[in-house]
């Protein structure tokens, strides 16, 4: 198979080269060359920008095209609609954010998404009113309107693995490894969601060899995980040196501690929704739960 790859070269990209170079296929990368444009010296590497600078994919044909880095849904129309005549299957890497209230826990893909009163907004934001999600829901209706019935709509909740470039997940395992006290957030028996970025990317390029369709919710573990255990289990493995401090939501507020950010995998009651979706959908197309913990080392 000839596989494009829109990006490619950061975290999730990387471990879906490492998937399409393991399944024998060939593979080509369009992105700006700005982010470890070293790597993959033996791949075909095309430059351009998706704003206005896709003439160099004119011409060309490939089985099957990933997109890992479209935000804002003109330019995945764009992408789309250039290579609806020349790709078989479209996939577009999206986000569990385009959910609209994540009050309900259980979330299945047909659950309602965010909106924007502007659709032609192009700044994204994060947080509980940003545009970030509502923009990916956007850029997934885009995608199948360029190629109706052709596209895969892959919603990962929180990525990690190696390459990864955020604090979202390490910080817990580098943190308990430090020992002492360690800050934990409210409730201990609160759902944890993610997905080791090698077992998303392998499905992803089993599913575009197969040309599945349709929007599917993309995390893990495959058994219920929640904090503690999550926390235990960091604990066990660098030593048992830590003691957590299970701290309230009135002291967290008082200290003006963030969810998220500050406490990376904690999110307050209202928006628990987040990480405990409904996997069933994908789990009947083979999706590749990792049991938790598996082996991870930062890199």
């Amino acid at each position: 198979m000839n596989v494009l790859i829109l990006g490619g070269t950061v975290f999730l990209g990387r471990h879906l080269i490492a998937a399409s170079l393991a399944s024998g296929h060939d593979i080509t990368l369009f992105n700006r060359g700005q982010h470890n444009a070293d790597l993959y010296p033996d791949l075909e590497k095309l430059h351009g920008d998706r704003d206005g600078g896709l003439d160099v994919l004119k011409g060309r044909t490939w089985d099957a095209v990933v997109d890992t880095c479209g935000y804002v849904p003109r330019l995945v129309r764009d992408s789309a609609s250039l290579l609806a005549d020349v790709v078989d299957h479209y996939t577009f890497i999206s986000t569990l954010s385009v959910y609209d209230d994540f009050r309900v826990r259980g979330l299945r893909e047909d659950a309602a998404v965010g909106t924007l009163d502007d659709e032609t907004v192009e700044a994204v934001t994060g947080g509980s009113k940003g545009t970030y999600g509502p923009l990916k829901a956007l850029c997934e209706q885009a995608a199948e309107a360029a190629m109706p019935g052709r596209v895969l709509s892959v919603r990962p909740g929180l990525i990690v693995g190696p390459y990864d470039p955020t604090d979202r997940f390490t910080y817990w395992p580098v943190r308990v490894a430090r020992g002492g006290q360690v800050l934990a957030p409210p409730t201990p028996q609160a759902p944890v969601q993610f997905i080791d970025a090698r077992d998303l990317a392998t499905w992803v390029i089993r599913m575009a060899e197969q040309k599945k369709t349709g929007v599917y919710n993309a995390t893990g573990p495959a058994e219920r995980l929640t904090f503690e255990s999550f926390l235990d289990a960091c604990n066990r493995t660098a030593g048992n040196a830590a003691t957590f401090i299970w701290a309230s939501p009135e002291f967290l507020a008082e200290q003006q501690v963030a969810p998220w950010r500050d406490l990376p995998l904690w999110v307050p009651e209202e928006t628990q929704g987040l990480l405990q979706v409904d996997m069933t959908k994908a789990t009947a197309r083979g999706w590749p739960f990792a049991r938790w913990p598996r082996p991870y080392r930062r890199r």
